[in-house]
């Protein structure tokens, strides 16, 4: 985990680890996390505690504790007497959630060009580098999630970057849902011209690459729409 991140704010989106035995409780969230973003999960699945249990080697009570996390960000629904399942976006509640994310970054990017250059950058450049690795083989939603919220880490305004970090799960799940896969948009290329501008202190530029970026965001989910895949059912 990067220097300045806390576990917090990073565990809005999963992350690779080794796998050894029983998955960890963080393992065990990425992994269903991914399998979701992936759409080997989806809101069409039929799936129990019980068939998540089997299909990542854990135990009931691990599976249910990680329900309940991605409940709480609004990816997973649960309600009493009925089978979990994904979240279905629709159109509007994305547009909020984008709008209410554009306003909370926007300001946040500020913040983070106002602090003191002595942050070390190199985690946010190793991961702008893995995200061009992987955009070569295919979208890189996750990690595009991730820079977001490292980078809000610096703004040094902890509710703001909380609050960021319930709005990417959702984009994340919107991008996976809507199927529009970043497809035809150099994401890690704005990222590395984002993370320039705010070493270099640069605000306004720094929040009109940011807006440009949401802004392309915005059209592709809205344009797109959901499409829920029926054949990759779970359980």
């Amino acid at each position: 985990m990067n220097s300045f991140a806390s576990p917090q704010t990073l565990a809005a989106l999963p992350f690779p680890r080794t796998n050894t035995g029983k998955p960890s409780a963080d393992d065990l969230y990425s992994r269903i996390f991914d399998a979701i973003l992936e759409q080997r999960i989806h809101a069409a699945s039929r799936f129990t505690e019980e068939s998540l249990a089997q299909m990542f080697g854990a135990r009931r009570s691990d599976i249910r504790g990680v329900l309940t996390q991605l409940s709480h960000q609004q990816i997973i629904v649960l309600r009493t007497s009925h089978r979990p399942r994904v979240a279905a976006l629709d159109s509007e509640q994305t547009r909020q959630m984008l709008h209410a994310r554009r306003l909370t970054e926007i300001t946040l990017v500020h913040l983070v060009c106002q602090q003191s250059r002595t942050q070390d950058l190199k985690p946010l450049r190793a991961l702008i580098d893995s995200e061009r690795q992987c955009t070569a083989r295919g979208p890189a939603i996750r990690l595009s999630g991730e820079f977001h919220l490292q980078l809000a880490e610096m703004a040094g305004n902890a509710p703001l970057t909380h609050f960021l970090g319930s709005l990417v799960p959702l984009t994340s799940l919107a991008i996976a849902q809507f199927e529009v896969g970043l497809e035809g948009y150099c994401v890690w290329h704005m990222h590395q011209a984002i993370l320039e501008a705010v070493e270099r202190g640069e605000a306004v530029k720094a929040e009109n690459l940011l807006g440009q970026h949401l802004d392309h965001l915005e059209a592709m989910l809205l344009n797109a729409g959901p499409t829920l895949s029926q054949n990759r059912v779970v359980g």
